[in-house]
Protein backbone atom coordinates (compact mmCIF):
# COMPACT_ATOMS: atom_id res chain seq x y z
CA UNK A 1 0.00 0.00 0.00
CA UNK A 2 6.07 7.25 -4.05
CA UNK A 3 8.03 9.01 -5.46
CA UNK A 4 6.19 12.05 -6.91
CA UNK A 5 5.07 12.34 -10.65
CA UNK A 6 3.93 16.08 -11.76
CA UNK A 7 0.87 15.82 -13.32
CA UNK A 8 0.92 18.49 -15.28
CA UNK A 9 3.64 18.05 -18.11
CA UNK A 10 1.83 16.43 -20.79
CA UNK A 11 -1.36 17.24 -22.29
CA UNK A 12 -4.37 15.86 -21.75
CA UNK A 13 -5.58 12.98 -24.03
CA UNK A 14 -9.19 12.49 -25.00
CA UNK A 15 -10.29 10.63 -22.37
CA UNK A 16 -8.52 12.53 -19.67
CA UNK A 17 -9.96 15.82 -20.96
CA UNK A 18 -13.39 14.39 -20.67
CA UNK A 19 -12.98 13.56 -17.07
CA UNK A 20 -14.90 15.73 -15.08
CA UNK A 21 -18.23 17.56 -16.42
CA UNK A 22 -18.79 20.65 -17.07
CA UNK A 23 -21.12 20.68 -13.63
CA UNK A 24 -18.62 19.50 -11.54
CA UNK A 25 -15.47 21.45 -12.98
CA UNK A 26 -15.94 23.61 -9.94
CA UNK A 27 -16.21 21.14 -7.18
CA UNK A 28 -12.96 19.33 -8.60
CA UNK A 29 -11.34 22.24 -8.93
CA UNK A 30 -12.20 23.45 -5.39
CA UNK A 31 -10.96 19.71 -4.10
CA UNK A 32 -7.61 20.12 -5.92
CA UNK A 33 -6.98 23.38 -3.71
CA UNK A 34 -7.84 22.14 -0.61
CA UNK A 35 -5.69 19.03 -0.81
CA UNK A 36 -2.84 21.03 -2.31
CA UNK A 37 -2.70 23.18 1.32
CA UNK A 38 -3.29 20.40 3.20
CA UNK A 39 -1.28 18.53 5.94
CA UNK A 40 -1.67 15.18 7.48
CA UNK A 41 -3.84 12.06 6.34
CA UNK A 42 -5.96 12.92 3.68
CA UNK A 43 -7.89 9.74 3.79
CA UNK A 44 -10.09 11.38 6.00
CA UNK A 45 -11.12 14.67 3.26
CA UNK A 46 -14.29 14.53 2.29
CA UNK A 47 -14.10 13.81 -1.72
CA UNK A 48 -16.22 15.35 -4.26
CA UNK A 49 -19.24 13.26 -4.57
CA UNK A 50 -19.05 12.08 -8.07
CA UNK A 51 -15.49 10.69 -6.99
CA UNK A 52 -17.03 8.01 -4.32
CA UNK A 53 -17.02 4.49 -5.11
CA UNK A 54 -19.29 1.53 -3.57
CA UNK A 55 -16.40 -0.60 -2.76
CA UNK A 56 -15.39 -0.48 0.83
CA UNK A 57 -11.41 -1.30 1.76
CA UNK A 58 -12.45 -4.48 3.16
CA UNK A 59 -13.13 -5.86 -0.18
CA UNK A 60 -9.88 -4.80 -1.73
CA UNK A 61 -8.96 -8.23 -0.07
CA UNK A 62 -10.25 -10.36 -2.62
CA UNK A 63 -7.74 -8.87 -5.22
CA UNK A 64 -5.29 -11.18 -4.21
CA UNK A 65 -6.92 -14.22 -5.00
CA UNK A 66 -8.82 -13.18 -8.43
CA UNK A 67 -7.19 -16.04 -10.27
CA UNK A 68 -7.33 -19.62 -7.29
CA UNK A 69 -5.73 -22.14 -9.97
CA UNK A 70 -2.25 -19.43 -10.08
CA UNK A 71 -2.70 -19.00 -6.41
CA UNK A 72 -2.41 -22.70 -5.57
CA UNK A 73 -0.26 -23.48 -7.95
CA UNK A 74 2.98 -23.53 -5.95
CA UNK A 75 1.91 -25.23 -3.88
CA UNK A 76 2.34 -28.69 -6.03
CA UNK A 77 5.93 -27.96 -7.20
CA UNK A 78 8.88 -29.92 -6.02
CA UNK A 79 11.53 -27.89 -6.82
CA UNK A 80 12.02 -24.65 -4.21
CA UNK A 81 13.47 -22.28 -7.20
CA UNK A 82 10.48 -23.60 -9.23
CA UNK A 83 8.09 -22.87 -6.42
CA UNK A 84 9.62 -19.22 -5.54
CA UNK A 85 8.78 -18.64 -9.05
CA UNK A 86 5.57 -19.51 -9.31
CA UNK A 87 4.91 -16.93 -5.99
CA UNK A 88 6.56 -14.30 -7.87
CA UNK A 89 4.08 -15.03 -10.92
CA UNK A 90 0.88 -15.25 -9.05
CA UNK A 91 2.15 -12.04 -6.86
CA UNK A 92 2.17 -10.11 -10.34
CA UNK A 93 -0.68 -11.78 -11.23
CA UNK A 94 -2.45 -10.02 -8.27
CA UNK A 95 -1.63 -6.44 -9.37
CA UNK A 96 -4.05 -5.71 -12.68
CA UNK A 97 -7.04 -6.60 -9.78
CA UNK A 98 -5.64 -4.60 -7.07
CA UNK A 99 -4.70 -1.40 -8.70
CA UNK A 100 -6.66 -1.34 -12.21
CA UNK A 101 -9.73 -2.83 -11.65
CA UNK A 102 -12.09 0.12 -10.75
CA UNK A 103 -9.90 2.10 -13.22
CA UNK A 104 -11.29 -0.77 -16.37
CA UNK A 105 -14.84 -0.56 -14.11
CA UNK A 106 -15.99 3.01 -13.89
CA UNK A 107 -13.10 4.67 -15.97
CA UNK A 108 -11.18 6.39 -13.13
CA UNK A 109 -9.71 5.61 -9.88
CA UNK A 110 -12.84 6.13 -7.23
CA UNK A 111 -12.28 6.37 -3.82
CA UNK A 112 -13.27 3.82 -1.74
CA UNK A 113 -15.22 3.52 1.50
CA UNK A 114 -13.70 3.87 5.00
CA UNK A 115 -14.25 0.99 6.85
CA UNK A 116 -15.23 1.02 10.31
CA UNK A 117 -13.83 -1.00 13.18
CA UNK A 118 -15.37 -4.73 13.35
CA UNK A 119 -16.45 -4.16 9.59
CA UNK A 120 -16.36 -8.23 7.67
CA UNK A 121 -16.11 -8.84 3.91
CA UNK A 122 -16.67 -12.74 3.82
CA UNK A 123 -16.53 -15.09 0.76
CA UNK A 124 -15.46 -17.93 -1.42
CA UNK A 125 -13.97 -18.91 -4.82
CA UNK A 126 -14.97 -22.38 -6.21
CA UNK A 127 -13.22 -23.63 -9.06
CA UNK A 128 -10.96 -26.51 -10.28
CA UNK A 129 -8.52 -25.17 -7.69
CA UNK A 130 -11.29 -26.44 -5.31
CA UNK A 131 -12.32 -24.20 -2.51
CA UNK A 132 -10.39 -20.89 -1.44
CA UNK A 133 -11.92 -18.94 1.68
CA UNK A 134 -11.88 -15.27 2.07
CA UNK A 135 -11.51 -13.38 5.67
CA UNK A 136 -11.09 -9.60 5.78
CA UNK A 137 -11.92 -7.88 8.85
CA UNK A 138 -11.14 -3.97 9.95
CA UNK A 139 -9.12 -4.35 12.84
CA UNK A 140 -8.09 -1.08 13.69
CA UNK A 141 -9.70 2.37 12.40
CA UNK A 142 -7.04 4.91 14.50
CA UNK A 143 -4.77 4.10 12.39
CA UNK A 144 -7.36 2.62 9.87
CA UNK A 145 -5.94 -1.33 9.19
CA UNK A 146 -7.42 -4.01 7.08
CA UNK A 147 -6.44 -7.70 7.94
CA UNK A 148 -6.91 -10.05 5.75
CA UNK A 149 -6.74 -14.45 5.04
CA UNK A 150 -7.40 -16.62 2.29
CA UNK A 151 -6.79 -20.07 2.31
CA UNK A 152 -7.45 -23.54 0.20
CA UNK A 153 -7.04 -26.65 2.42
CA UNK A 154 -6.92 -28.71 -0.16
CA UNK A 155 -3.45 -27.75 -1.79
CA UNK A 156 -2.36 -26.45 1.78
CA UNK A 157 -1.55 -22.53 0.69
CA UNK A 158 -2.51 -20.17 3.09
CA UNK A 159 -2.37 -15.67 2.47
CA UNK A 160 -2.53 -13.44 5.58
CA UNK A 161 -1.62 -9.75 5.95
CA UNK A 162 -2.62 -6.43 7.07
CA UNK A 163 -2.28 -3.11 5.44
CA UNK A 164 -3.10 1.05 6.34
CA UNK A 165 -2.16 3.67 4.33
CA UNK A 166 -0.89 6.90 4.83
CA UNK A 167 -2.00 9.53 2.20
CA UNK A 168 0.18 12.79 1.68
CA UNK A 169 0.09 15.35 -1.32
CA UNK A 170 2.94 16.41 -3.10
CA UNK A 171 2.06 17.48 -6.52
CA UNK A 172 0.14 14.11 -6.83
CA UNK A 173 -1.58 12.06 -3.90
CA UNK A 174 0.86 9.38 -2.65
CA UNK A 175 -0.22 6.73 -0.79
CA UNK A 176 2.20 4.57 1.76
CA UNK A 177 1.19 1.22 2.22
CA UNK A 178 2.06 -0.17 6.16
CA UNK A 179 1.91 -3.45 6.57
CA UNK A 180 2.67 -6.76 4.92
CA UNK A 181 1.37 -10.20 3.67
CA UNK A 182 2.59 -14.05 4.43
CA UNK A 183 2.55 -17.00 1.95
CA UNK A 184 2.39 -20.19 3.86
CA UNK A 185 2.74 -23.46 1.82
CA UNK A 186 4.11 -27.02 2.68
CA UNK A 187 6.35 -28.63 -0.26
CA UNK A 188 4.34 -31.28 -1.51
CA UNK A 189 5.22 -35.42 -1.29
CA UNK A 190 6.20 -34.17 2.44
CA UNK A 191 3.57 -33.27 4.54
CA UNK A 192 5.52 -33.35 7.90
CA UNK A 193 7.85 -30.64 6.79
CA UNK A 194 7.81 -27.36 8.35
CA UNK A 195 5.69 -25.08 6.06
CA UNK A 196 7.85 -23.02 3.69
CA UNK A 197 7.17 -18.80 3.96
CA UNK A 198 7.10 -15.90 1.95
CA UNK A 199 7.09 -12.39 3.04
CA UNK A 200 5.84 -10.13 0.34
CA UNK A 201 5.97 -6.22 1.09
CA UNK A 202 3.55 -4.20 -0.38
CA UNK A 203 4.13 -1.06 -3.29
CA UNK A 204 3.64 2.63 -2.95
CA UNK A 205 1.27 4.29 -5.22
CA UNK A 206 0.68 7.37 -6.57
CA UNK A 207 -2.28 8.84 -8.20
CA UNK A 208 -2.68 10.29 -11.85
CA UNK A 209 -4.68 12.25 -14.02
CA UNK A 210 -5.81 13.93 -11.16
CA UNK A 211 -5.99 17.64 -12.74
CA UNK A 212 -8.09 15.33 -15.44
CA UNK A 213 -10.64 14.53 -13.02
CA UNK A 214 -9.82 10.90 -14.14
CA UNK A 215 -7.50 9.44 -11.42
CA UNK A 216 -5.91 6.17 -12.12
CA UNK A 217 -3.16 4.27 -10.03
CA UNK A 218 0.61 4.48 -10.90
CA UNK A 219 3.15 2.10 -8.69
CA UNK A 220 6.88 3.13 -8.01
CA UNK A 221 10.10 2.10 -6.31
CA UNK A 222 10.31 -1.43 -5.84
CA UNK A 223 8.87 -4.47 -3.09
CA UNK A 224 10.42 -7.75 -2.53
CA UNK A 225 9.27 -11.60 -2.13
CA UNK A 226 11.91 -12.75 1.10
CA UNK A 227 11.51 -16.62 1.57
CA UNK A 228 12.39 -19.17 3.98
CA UNK A 229 13.84 -21.80 1.30
CA UNK A 230 16.62 -19.49 0.24
CA UNK A 231 15.53 -17.34 -2.88
CA UNK A 232 14.25 -13.59 -3.01
CA UNK A 233 12.41 -12.16 -5.50
CA UNK A 234 12.93 -7.77 -6.69
CA UNK A 235 9.61 -5.95 -8.37
CA UNK A 236 11.20 -2.30 -9.64
CA UNK A 237 8.05 -0.45 -10.84
CA UNK A 238 8.42 2.06 -13.34
CA UNK A 239 5.51 4.91 -14.40
CA UNK A 240 6.79 5.30 -17.68
CA UNK A 241 8.93 2.97 -18.21
CA UNK A 242 12.11 4.35 -18.72
CA UNK A 243 13.59 1.47 -21.39
CA UNK A 244 10.08 0.80 -23.20
CA UNK A 245 8.29 4.58 -22.62
CA UNK A 246 5.07 2.01 -21.69
CA UNK A 247 3.12 3.23 -18.23
CA UNK A 248 2.66 0.48 -15.76
CA UNK A 249 6.16 -1.17 -16.39
CA UNK A 250 7.88 -3.47 -13.91
CA UNK A 251 11.21 -5.37 -13.91
CA UNK A 252 11.10 -8.24 -11.45
CA UNK A 253 14.59 -10.86 -11.16
CA UNK A 254 14.50 -14.00 -8.74
CA UNK A 255 17.94 -14.44 -7.10
CA UNK A 256 19.53 -16.86 -4.37
CA UNK A 257 19.03 -14.62 -0.92
CA UNK A 258 22.19 -12.05 -0.89
CA UNK A 259 23.11 -13.12 -4.37
CA UNK A 260 21.63 -10.27 -6.09
CA UNK A 261 23.95 -10.67 -9.18
CA UNK A 262 23.19 -14.37 -9.84
CA UNK A 263 19.64 -13.57 -11.47
CA UNK A 264 17.81 -16.75 -12.05
CA UNK A 265 14.61 -15.52 -13.82
CA UNK A 266 13.76 -12.15 -15.09
CA UNK A 267 10.07 -11.19 -15.83
CA UNK A 268 9.13 -7.64 -17.38
CA UNK A 269 6.16 -6.42 -18.75
CA UNK A 270 2.95 -3.95 -18.01
CA UNK A 271 1.18 -5.41 -14.88
CA UNK A 272 -2.26 -4.49 -16.51
CA UNK A 273 -1.22 -5.97 -19.83
CA UNK A 274 0.99 -8.80 -19.77
CA UNK A 275 4.34 -9.87 -18.91
CA UNK A 276 7.53 -12.70 -20.16
CA UNK A 277 9.27 -15.16 -18.05
CA UNK A 278 12.61 -15.73 -18.60
CA UNK A 279 15.80 -18.06 -17.28
CA UNK A 280 18.23 -15.83 -16.55
CA UNK A 281 18.89 -12.05 -16.69
CA UNK A 282 18.01 -9.62 -18.93
CA UNK A 283 15.49 -10.09 -22.25
CA UNK A 284 18.28 -12.40 -24.05
CA UNK A 285 17.59 -15.61 -21.86
CA UNK A 286 15.00 -18.41 -23.16
CA UNK A 287 11.23 -17.41 -22.76
CA UNK A 288 9.65 -19.86 -20.52
CA UNK A 289 6.19 -18.74 -19.58
CA UNK A 290 4.18 -15.44 -20.19
CA UNK A 291 0.91 -14.27 -18.73
CA UNK A 292 -1.50 -12.14 -19.89
CA UNK A 293 -3.14 -10.19 -17.48
CA UNK A 294 -5.95 -9.10 -19.85
CA UNK A 295 -7.26 -12.31 -20.73
CA UNK A 296 -6.33 -14.46 -17.98
CA UNK A 297 -9.87 -16.20 -16.67
CA UNK A 298 -11.42 -14.39 -13.69
CA UNK A 299 -12.75 -16.70 -10.50
CA UNK A 300 -16.65 -14.74 -8.93
CA UNK A 301 -16.29 -14.58 -5.34
CA UNK A 302 -19.26 -15.89 -4.20
CA UNK A 303 -20.44 -14.05 -1.04
CA UNK A 304 -23.54 -14.19 1.10
CA UNK A 305 -26.80 -12.23 -0.21
CA UNK A 306 -27.87 -9.35 1.64
CA UNK A 307 -30.32 -11.25 3.01
CA UNK A 308 -28.23 -13.95 5.18
CA UNK A 309 -25.27 -11.07 5.35
CA UNK A 310 -24.56 -10.21 9.10
CA UNK A 311 -25.20 -6.61 10.11
CA UNK A 312 -21.29 -5.65 10.21
CA UNK A 313 -20.66 -7.56 7.06
CA UNK A 314 -19.27 -4.46 4.42
CA UNK A 315 -22.44 -5.12 1.26
CA UNK A 316 -25.13 -5.28 4.33
CA UNK A 317 -23.64 -2.38 6.54
CA UNK A 318 -23.13 0.14 3.76
CA UNK A 319 -26.47 -1.04 1.66
CA UNK A 320 -28.45 1.82 2.19
CA UNK A 321 -25.30 4.54 1.29
CA UNK A 322 -24.06 1.97 -2.22
CA UNK A 323 -27.67 2.87 -3.10
CA UNK A 324 -27.67 5.95 -2.69
CA UNK A 325 -23.77 7.01 -3.95
CA UNK A 326 -25.43 4.57 -7.38
CA UNK A 327 -28.49 6.90 -7.76
CA UNK A 328 -26.45 10.05 -7.28
CA UNK A 329 -28.32 11.34 -4.36
CA UNK A 330 -25.57 12.76 -1.72
CA UNK A 331 -27.39 14.44 0.94
CA UNK A 332 -28.56 10.12 1.71
CA UNK A 333 -25.33 9.13 1.68
CA UNK A 334 -23.95 11.62 3.71
CA UNK A 335 -26.57 11.20 6.01
CA UNK A 336 -26.44 7.18 6.33
CA UNK A 337 -22.69 7.45 5.85
CA UNK A 338 -23.28 9.83 9.15
CA UNK A 339 -25.20 7.29 11.01
CA UNK A 340 -22.74 4.83 10.90
CA UNK A 341 -19.23 7.19 11.84
CA UNK A 342 -21.24 8.67 14.69
CA UNK A 343 -22.43 5.07 16.12
CA UNK A 344 -18.79 4.38 16.04
CA UNK A 345 -17.85 7.13 17.83
CA UNK A 346 -20.09 6.38 20.26
CA UNK A 347 -19.03 2.67 20.62
CA UNK A 348 -15.58 3.75 21.20
CA UNK A 349 -16.36 6.60 23.56
CA UNK A 350 -17.95 3.98 26.21
CA UNK A 351 -15.53 1.27 25.35
CA UNK A 352 -12.82 3.72 26.82
CA UNK A 353 -14.86 4.99 29.66
CA UNK A 354 -15.37 0.90 30.90
CA UNK A 355 -11.69 0.23 30.14
CA UNK A 356 -12.09 -2.30 27.62
CA UNK A 357 -11.21 -2.55 23.91
CA UNK A 358 -13.24 -4.03 20.80
CA UNK A 359 -13.60 -7.78 20.24
CA UNK A 360 -11.70 -8.33 17.21
CA UNK A 361 -13.36 -11.99 15.43
CA UNK A 362 -10.80 -13.44 13.34
CA UNK A 363 -7.55 -11.88 14.19
CA UNK A 364 -5.25 -11.34 16.94
CA UNK A 365 -2.97 -8.26 18.09
CA UNK A 366 0.86 -8.63 18.65
CA UNK A 367 3.12 -5.99 19.94
CA UNK A 368 6.25 -7.35 17.74
CA UNK A 369 7.28 -9.43 14.77
CA UNK A 370 8.13 -12.51 15.43
CA UNK A 371 11.81 -13.87 15.38
CA UNK A 372 11.19 -15.89 12.05
CA UNK A 373 9.63 -12.66 10.69
CA UNK A 374 12.82 -10.78 11.26
CA UNK A 375 15.20 -13.45 9.20
CA UNK A 376 12.78 -12.88 6.31
CA UNK A 377 12.91 -9.07 6.64
CA UNK A 378 16.84 -8.60 7.16
CA UNK A 379 18.02 -9.20 3.72
CA UNK A 380 15.36 -7.00 2.11
CA UNK A 381 15.69 -3.78 4.43
CA UNK A 382 11.67 -4.77 5.90
CA UNK A 383 10.78 -3.35 9.11
CA UNK A 384 7.90 -3.47 11.57
CA UNK A 385 6.06 -0.14 12.32
CA UNK A 386 3.38 -1.60 14.60
CA UNK A 387 3.11 2.21 16.20
CA UNK A 388 1.20 2.95 12.59
CA UNK A 389 -1.22 0.13 12.55
CA UNK A 390 -1.93 -0.71 16.20
CA UNK A 391 0.08 -3.59 16.43
CA UNK A 392 0.88 -6.95 14.82
CA UNK A 393 -2.16 -8.59 13.32
CA UNK A 394 -1.94 -12.19 12.45
CA UNK A 395 -4.77 -14.68 11.67
CA UNK A 396 -6.37 -17.00 15.09
CA UNK A 397 -7.39 -20.08 14.00
CA UNK A 398 -9.13 -20.30 17.22
CA UNK A 399 -11.40 -17.41 16.91
CA UNK A 400 -12.29 -17.77 13.50
CA UNK A 401 -13.55 -21.56 14.58
CA UNK A 402 -16.09 -19.96 17.17
CA UNK A 403 -16.55 -16.96 14.85
CA UNK A 404 -20.79 -17.32 13.98
CA UNK A 405 -23.37 -15.21 12.82
CA UNK A 406 -24.72 -13.03 14.28
CA UNK A 407 -20.63 -11.78 15.12
CA UNK A 408 -21.87 -9.53 17.90
CA UNK A 409 -24.73 -10.00 19.36
CA UNK A 410 -26.96 -7.33 19.86
CA UNK A 411 -25.01 -4.66 18.44
CA UNK A 412 -24.93 -2.70 15.07
CA UNK A 413 -22.98 -0.52 13.22
CA UNK A 414 -25.63 2.51 13.38
CA UNK A 415 -25.54 1.75 17.41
Amino acid sequence: MSPSLNTTTAGPSKDEAGGVSPQNKGSWSSFLKSIASFNGDLSSMTAPPFILGTLSLTEFSAYWTQHPSVFVAPAAERDPAQRALLVLKWFLSTLKPSYSTRNDKYGSEKKPLNPFLGELFLGKWEDEAGTTELVSEQVSHHPPVTAYCIQNAKHGIKLEGYNGQKASFSRTIHIKQIGHALLTLTPPDNPSAHPETYLITLPNIHIEGLIYGKPFVELNGCTYISSSTGYTSKIDYSGKGWVSGKKNSFTATLYPTDKEKDILYTVEGQWPEAFTIRKGSGKHGSVIDTYNARTAPITPLIVPSLEQQDPWEANKAWEKVITAITKGDMDTTNGEKSRIENAQREYRRKEQAEGREWERKFFRRGDKAEEWWEELAKGIGERIESEKTGGVWRFDMGKAESARRPFHQGLLPTG
